[in-house]
Formats: structure tokens, C-alpha cells, sequence
């Protein structure tokens, strides 16, 4: 909603310029898709790691309550 916002109000301050982020966003979105693809699984893979680690840990602290 305030991306909306911010972008109405660049339509009445500058409409050519907001009409070419209107075209260009779905562009920009695209390029971006692999990035957060990547970074998702380095995320995944990052928890991963860590859950491994601490898991001995999380072990012998509560046996009980795993």
C-alpha cells in the first residue's frame, strides 16, 4: 500500500517517470528472481548447518523434552 502511495504521488509530480517504473518493475522483478531463489537456499542450507550443530547440544541440555 505504500509502495501505491509513493508511487501516486510520483504520477502527479512526474508522470513520465512514473509510467517508466510502471513498465520497467516487472523487469526489475525478473532479474531479481535468481537472487532470492539463491538466497533462499543458502538459508536453508545455513539453518541446516546450524540445526546440526546445536543439536548435541539441545540433547544433553533437555533430554526429556526433545
Amino acid at each position: 500500500m505504500f509502495t501505491f502511495l509513493l508511487w501516486c504521488i510520483l504520477f502527479v509530480v512526474c508522470w513520465p517517470l512514473a509510467l517508466l517504473a510502471l513498465i520497467a518493475y516487472p523487469f526489475v522483478w525478473l532479474i531479481l528472481l535468481p537472487f532470492r531463489i539463491v538466497g533462499v537456499a543458502i538459508h536453508g542450507v545455513l539453518e541446516l548447518v546450524f540445526l546440526v550443530i546445536t543439536l548435541p547440544f539441545r540433547l544433553l541440555a533437555a533430554p526429556f523434552r526433545v
